[in-house]
């Protein structure tokens, strides 16, 4: 079981505390309480290591010089080391601990101590100076290379997205290309055949009904050019499709769908003042359902009801049943329409209910709020 990284430094905090402890126990003479209690400032001083490095370490020199602290300097002079960007500082701190060590305490004359002596004292006074900061510095320069491996690491992963979106984006050309090749061919083949039926037919209602079919064709090439700059545009921050539907579009959207509606709007609906997301909501829910209607309904009659209701836009639309089930080819449909708008309805703090009504008919009622 691994602890977690904050309980690790604790847990190091305290064996060092301990460790520091223990060497002054084992080393004290017991009738000397000022070296004693300057040897416990140093034990003291070792818990600030994490916090206080540089005050840690001249709390230490007091018990170092006159006392028995010598593991707590060497402690704390390694936290110094890994701790203190500048390097100055940290060689500034290794000769304090190399004179603390080799310096007698009373001072006294150094020609009262043999060479010999004297030599060996300052090469181990230099050791207890050197390797804590030599291994200070080696887990410094460890943990600066865990963080550029860190940051390189997290620097690949944003290429590799960079890399990602950019395959996605030529997918994206990719398809907006053949939407226009293929859909835009067929849709212009429909609509050249419906003017050439306008001007051919004979009955008017043919010729009526030609004439609606080539305007929804015109308007589908239009809308079909704009999703195709919208996917050519390969994730970039584009703006919105334009032109926008409104609120007044939906008594042309309906006049032009191809499908017998008898449409009731509130006269206070257009005197007030509602948001570009909530109309745009209405028109789409409008357009879906009208839609279903051609797709699964074809004849049916339709009502579509707009009014206010407690601040909110209410959108229904209901059909009959068609009068004839079996007399229109059923259309494919990909079932997800009505999923989107009551996904639309609720970002807009609405609802949007569809169902079977009692009349073998079916019915779609949206609700948007003006606020969230």
């Amino acid at each position: 079981m691994t602890l977690p990284s904050g309980l690790r430094l604790v847990a190091l905090d305290i064996a060092a505390v301990l460790v520091a402890f223990l060497d002054v126990v084992l080393q004290a003479r017991p009738t000397a309480t000022v070296s004693f209690g300057l040897s416990m400032l140093a034990v003291a001083g070792v818990g600030l290591c994490p916090f206080l490095p540089r005050i840690a370490l001249l709390l230490t020199m007091p018990g170092l010089f006159d006392g028995f602290a010598f593991l707590a300097p060497m402690i704390a002079l390694f936290a110094v080391a890994v701790l203190v960007a500048s390097r100055w500082q940290i060689w500034l701190c290794s000769a304090l601990t190399v004179a603390g060590n080799f310096l007698p305490w009373p001072p006294r004359a150094l020609g009262d101590i043999p060479e010999t002596t004297m030599a060996l004292s300052l090469i181990y006074a230099l050791l207890v100076g050197v390797a804590p900061v030599a291994v200070g510095l080696l887990v410094h320069a460890r943990r600066e290379l865990s963080a550029r491996v860190a940051e390189l690491t997290s620097s690949r992963g944003r290429e590799q997205q960079l890399v990602t979106e950019s395959a996605l984006a030529k997918e994206r050309a990719q398809l907006a290309r053949e939407m226009h090749d293929v859909v835009s061919h067929q849709v212009s083949l429909i609509a050249v055949q419906a003017g050439a039926l306008q001007v051919t037919a004979a009955a008017e209602p043919v010729r009526e009904a030609a004439r609606t079919i080539r305007q929804l064709s015109v308007k589908t090439l239009e809308e079909l050019r704009h999703m195709v700059d919208v996917l050519r545009a390969a994730g970039s921050r584009t703006g919105e499709l334009a032109p926008q539907p409104r609120l007044a579009d939906i008594p042309r959207l309906i006049e032009t769908s191809g499908v017998q509606a008898r449409t009731t709007i509130d006269p206070l609906l257009a005197g007030l003042p509602w948001p570009d997301p909530v109309e745009r909501a209405a028109y789409r829910t409008v357009q879906e359902a009208l839609t279903n209607v051609r797709k699964h309904a074809a004849g049916a009659i339709v009502d579509v009801r707009l009014g206010a209701v407690g601040g909110a836009l209410e959108v229904e639309i209901v059909n009959g049943p068609p009068p004839s089930p079996n007399g229109h080819e059923r259309l494919p449909g990909g079932g997800h329409g009505l999923l989107g708008l009551r996904e639309r309805a609720e970002l807009l703090g609405g609802t949007l209910r569809a169902g079977p009504t009692g009349e073998h008919g079916f019915a779609v009622k949206g609700t948007f709020r003006s606020s969230t």
